[in-house]
Parts: structure tokens; sequence; C-alpha cells
């Protein structure tokens, strides 16, 4: 039986990391001005970037243009705004994501589904990845294909279809073939459930939780 994926989260902002050539770089914006960026590196004290400068960790801001600072990161260009997240990895060793929990302790992440766009919310008490069926219209998944389900939720039992994703991407881990369910006129996020954690080793450290590909 599947799991019931919790129907309310706070959506609230990640922090953004980078993964460099042979070490993480974690690089979060927690501020930004016309022509300055304010940094965390690394977990460090957050530090005032002008445009042009580099740190030396190879940090270099290039500009802010329209809400977001655009950086050299490890000789790649990075734009990113204030709370969006994402992570890159150069090294040959197994595709892994950094990311930060919020202040509720929810941690919440950009990726693709099927090439589409998604913020994900890290779920691990759902069975699969799940979502609403407005969220699966906009992806253009033809749900309805599925097998029908019912699923107790605490608004009282739901509708919902049982699909099969072609991928899922997270970071630099790309899934293929991810089991996923649809849930009729919910208004919920969009839940990375087991059906992908499970092919990743979850590692947690306070506030921060790395998944690194296994299959």
């Amino acid at each position: 039986m599947l799991a019931c994926p919790h129907p309310r989260y706070c959506m609230a902002f990640a922090a953004l990391f980078f993964a460099g050539c042979s070490a993480a770089t974690e690089v979060t914006v927690v501020g930004l001005s016309q022509t300055k960026a304010v940094v965390q590196i690394d977990g460090g004290t957050p530090r005032t970037l002008s445009v042009g400068q580099k740190t030396a960790e190879g940090v270099i801001l290039l500009g802010v243009e329209k809400g977001e600072a655009v950086f050299d990161i490890s000789g790649k260009r990075r734009s990113l705004k204030m709370g969006q997240q994402h992570a890159t990895s150069n090294s040959s060793s197994s595709s892994s994501v950094t990311l930060s929990a919020d202040a509720r302790g929810h941690f919440i992440t950009d990726g693709q589904i099927n090439g589409g766009s998604v913020r994900f919310v890290i779920d691990t008490g759902a069975t699969v990845v799940s979502m609403s069926s407005g969220e699966a219209q906009r992806l253009g998944l033809n749900y309805r294909n599925g097998a029908r389900v019912q699923l107790s939720t605490a608004n009282g039992v739901a509708l919902a279809w049982q699909v099969r994703l072609d991928t899922v991407r997270v970071g630099d881990i790309t899934l293929d073939n991810v089991d996923a369910v649809v849930m009729e006129n919910q208004s919920m996020p969009v839940l990375l459930g087991m059906s992908f954690l499970n092919r990743t080793n979850m590692r947690r450290e306070g506030q921060l939780m790395t998944l690194t590909k296994r299959f």
C-alpha cells in the first residue's frame, strides 16, 4: 500500500550549493544589491563581494542582473537568485547533491521531471514521488493512463493514479523510470519520495543532507 504524502508543507527557500572539481565548494547567497552579493562559502562567515572580486576559493562575482547574481565557480558561469538551489559536480566520483534545511527543518530543492522544472520537498515518509494533478498537467504527464488508486490523506480519501516518470533529476543525480503517484485536486508540493531516495545514499549532518547516486 502506498504511504500517504503529507498535503501541507511550508514552502521556504533552500541554500545554493556548488561542488568543485576535487572537493565540494558550498556557496550560499544571503543578500543581493545592485552591484554586490553577500555570500557564505563552505559554511564560513558571510562576506560581501563586489563585481569582479574573487575569493580565495576561486568564486568570482561577475555581475548582478535583474535580481540574480552571476558567478564564475570552478571555471563555470552560474546565475542564481535569493533562495534558488542548485548543485553541480565536476568530479569523476558518484553524482551527488547537498541540500540545506529551511527554518522548519524541511529540505527543499529545485529539480526536473521529464525535463520540466519543479521544486521538490524531500519526504522520506512518501513511498513514491508524489504530485498534484495540476502539476502533472503542467509537466505534460498523461497520468490518467496509469492505474487508478485511492489514498487516505489528512483531508480524506483522494483519487490518485500510479505513473512511471521517464527521468527525475536533482542536482547532478538523474534517475530513469521512477515510480510516482498523481493525486487529483490536491493542493500540495511535489514530494521527492522513496522511489527516488532509495536509489541514493542519504547522509545527514545537522542542517545538511547529502544524496549520492547508488544506481
